[in-house]
């Protein structure tokens, strides 16, 4: 369905009348999109949606887009958020498939709502990632997650844009377990893949998957043989029983979040 756009008014941008938080996958080969070439090609797919997107004042006005804790680059996700200012109002399930459409298969776009009150960040403090060990065994694996668990603090370092720094990885990892063995994603038989099941809080530094796997290595000398592979399955809110509670929920019901 096309989407109808609405003319900007003379002398200034039209005013935001609209606000629609989105959920969006990377998959596939498009995991290794980088999040500066998202937002070029989530720009361009507006276009050509024909979403009627609101854009800033100013000599260069940007389009009112605002994302939320995006995956690193080289790591699928099944759970990606951003919100988006519209000068018209429209219905978000049309919105939703013209810009699945025009995203390329691998960017997929999974869910639309209009957003009712409350901030999009502040839903969001905790992810689910799983992590594929081709060559690592089931066994060796545990023994590694057992040593980190039992670990107070595991320190790892990365390099950041203000110089090598050193780090807690253990402490934003509220859960971390074992999974079951799988068939190698190359499906060369006998070639085992371990399973890393984990759910990290959101913190200052953020914690990645890799930070996981480094203190994996600082504590057990894990070191999987070839590169490991990341997904984010869920954002949320992390409940006191262990749930991540999916940050549009709230905007499904249609209740701001300070009236719930």
């Amino acid at each position: 369905m096309t989407i109808s756009r609405k003319p900007q008014p003379e002398g200034g941008q039209a005013p935001v009348v609209q606000r629609i938080r989105i959920r969006y996958a990377k998959r596939g080969p498009l995991r290794f999109t980088s999040h500066r070439d998202f937002a070029r090609a989530f720009e361009r797919a507006l276009n050509r949606a024909g979403v009627p997107i609101a854009y800033s004042q100013g000599f260069t006005p940007h389009p009112k887009i605002s994302y939320a804790s995006a995956a690193p680059t080289g790591v699928a996700s099944e759970a990606e958020y951003l919100e988006i200012g519209l000068r018209a109002t429209v219905d978000p399930a049309d919105v939703r498939a013209a810009l699945d459409a025009a995203l390329s298969p691998g960017l997929d776009v999974i869910d639309a709502v209009e957003a009712h009150g409350g901030s999009l960040a502040e839903r969001i403090d905790a992810s689910i990632w799983r992590i594929e060990l081709p060559g690592v065994e089931s066994d060796t694996l545990r023994h590694a997650v057992d040593a980190f668990e039992a670990a107070e603090e595991v320190l790892v370092e990365r390099l950041t844009k203000q110089g090598r720094r050193t780090f807690d990885a253990r402490g934003a990892v509220a859960r971390i377990s074992a999974g079951t063995e799988i068939a190698a994603p190359n499906e060369v038989t006998g070639v085992p893949c371990a399973i890393l099941d984990l759910v990290v809080r959101q913190v200052t530094p953020a914690v990645r998957p890799d930070d996981v796997l480094s203190g994996l290595r600082v504590v057990a000398d894990l070191e999987p043989p070839v590169p490991p592979r990341a997904t984010r399955l869920a954002q949320g809110t992390l409940t006191a029983q262990g749930e991540i509670v999916d940050p549009l929920e709230a905007d499904r019901d249609g209740i701001p979040i300070g009236e719930r």
